[in-house]
This record gives C-alpha cells, sequence and structure tokens, in this order.
C-alpha cells in the first residue's frame, strides 16, 4: 500500500507510524483507519519489525480527534458500523499486536485519538499534551473502545467523571492517574519511546507476544485470564528463544532471541 496519510519508516527495528495530517491535527478520517489497519496488519508478520512507535506529525496535536464531517449524517446501522469497523481493524488490532506498541503522545489526544493512544501498549505524553473524551458534547459516547480501556487504565469513577465533564485534563494529571506511563518534554518524546523499546528489542520476542496475549486476557470478561497465563507459559517452553534465555543465564551472557 501507498501511504498518503502516515508516514512509515522502519528504522532499527522500530516501525515508526506518524499520522501525518497537521492541518487537521491528525485527525481520524477513513483513509487514515483504513491506512492504519494495514500498517498494523502488515508488522505483524514483517520480520524487520520488533515493535511499533505511534505519534502524530507536528507539535500540537497526536491525534485530536475523529473528522466529525465524515459521519454527521450517519444513521443508527451506519453508526454501529463505523464503530464495529474502527474497533475490529484497528482499536483491538493494535491491543492485540503480537509486536509491542508505544504511543508517543505530542500533543491533544482527544476523542478517538486517545482511544488510539490507549488501545497501544505503553503511552509517553509529552508536557503540552492534553488529554479527554469530549464526545458527548456531540451527543455521542466514546466509540472506539474509549469506555472500556479508559475504566481499565483509571477506574471507573475517573473514567466516569472524564466522560460526563468531557474536561481535558494535562499530562501530569495523565500521569497521576496512570493513563499515561511517563512525561517528559515535546523535545525528549521520542527519546524518551525509543529508550524503553531498545530495551524491549532485547527480550524475547515470542515471550512478548505471549505476555501481551495474557495480560489482555486478564481484562476480557469471555477468557480465563489465569488459564490463558498457564497456556502461554507453556508455551513458552516449546521455543528456542527460551533454550537461549535460560543457557545465557547459565553462561553468564546476553542472550540472542530470534523469535523461535
Amino acid at each position: 500500500m501507498t501511504y498518503q496519510q502516515l508516514l512509515i519508516e522502519v528504522k532499527n527495528n522500530i516501525l515508526y507510524i506518524t499520522i501525518n495530517r497537521p492541518q487537521k491535527l491528525n485527525a481520524l478520517n477513513k483513509e487514515v483507519l483504513t491506512e492504519l489497519a494495514h500498517a498494523i496488519a502488515s508488522a505483524q508478520t514483517d520480520k524487520q519489525v520488533q515493535a511499533i512507535l505511534l505519534t502524530g506529525s507536528g507539535e500540537k496535536a497526536f491525534v485530536a480527534g475523529a473528522d466529525i464531517s465524515e459521519f454527521q449524517n450517519y444513521n443508527l446501522e451506519e453508526g454501529k458500523q463505523l464503530a464495529k469497523d474502527g474497533h475490529n481493524h484497528v482499536f483491538n488490532a493494535i491491543e492485540n499486536s503480537n509486536k509491542p506498541v508505544i504511543a508517543a503522545i505530542n500533543g491533544f489526544a482527544l476523542g478517538g485519538g486517545l482511544e488510539l493512544a490507549m488501545a497501544c501498549h505503553i503511552r509517553i505524553a509529552s508536557d503540552n499534551a492534553k488529554l479527554g473524551l469530549p464526545e458527548v458534547t456531540l451527543g455521542l459516547i466514546p466509540g472506539y473502545g474509549g469506555t472500556q480501556r479508559l475504566a481499565q487504565l483509571v477506574g471507573k469513577g475517573l473514567a466516569f467523571e472524564m466522560i460526563f465533564t468531557a474536561d481535558m485534563i494535562s499530562a501530569e494529571k495523565a500521569h497521576q492517574i496512570g493513563l499515561v506511563n511517563h512525561v517528559v518534554s515535546q523535545g525528549e518524546l521520542l527519546a524518551k519511546a525509543e529508550e524503553i523499546l531498545e530495551k524491549i528489542k532485547q527480550r524475547a520476542p515470542l515471550a512478548l507476544a505471549s505476555a501481551i496475549k495474557t495480560v489482555n486476557a486478564g481484562v476480557n470478561a469471555q477468557i480465563d485470564g489465569y488459564q490463558t497465563e498457564i497456556d502461554e507459559f507453556g508455551n513458552c517452553f516449546n521455543t528456542k528463544d527460551f533454550k537461549e534465555g535460560v543457557n545465557a543465564f547459565l553462561e553468564k551472557r546476553k542472550a540472542k532471541f530470534v523469535g523461535e
């Protein structure tokens, strides 16, 4: 696929995905969502990619929401399909990615933008970032997992308050309530993300994939998270990386994982 709305680069085994609509504060439209779906899906089988860094272009916005003009005239069925497609192809795909995904929140993360960041496994925010779910001001609710993931991350009480009031919160407040992992200056944002990703890249890829699957199972009422952990723990014993990791530990050397 030739990307029109995303900047895509693989560097040092990290896939950099930059949403590139700065004139629209990187708002999500159909084309952005289609391209994101393709980029995330392609990364799952790309052996060059060990991890993914997702950000927005410029210094004003990560993603300032969805492009409202595209769905202002939707009816009930079209609204449901809009949410369903987004869940399946983008937001759930990111959450269930077998490669770790870090969101570098470089400014406004509102509505669908905050939902996109919450679908990622780790969130780092610049100190100028503002985060919120303003959908009720439009007569809507978050439709891309926001009601679920926000409550999982910060608890029901704070989730209700943020959704009910539609207020934006600062990066520092987001850090205090557990919505983001780190807050750094704008100039340090990518460097901090890369610092974490460099550590992640040294770990066993199949074990990382199992950890993602297991942690996600724990917040899915339809899946037994403990049983998933037992199964994935057992599966790790059947990998070359497990044998390499144990041998490296016993031989007091650095492990060289191959993802097998």
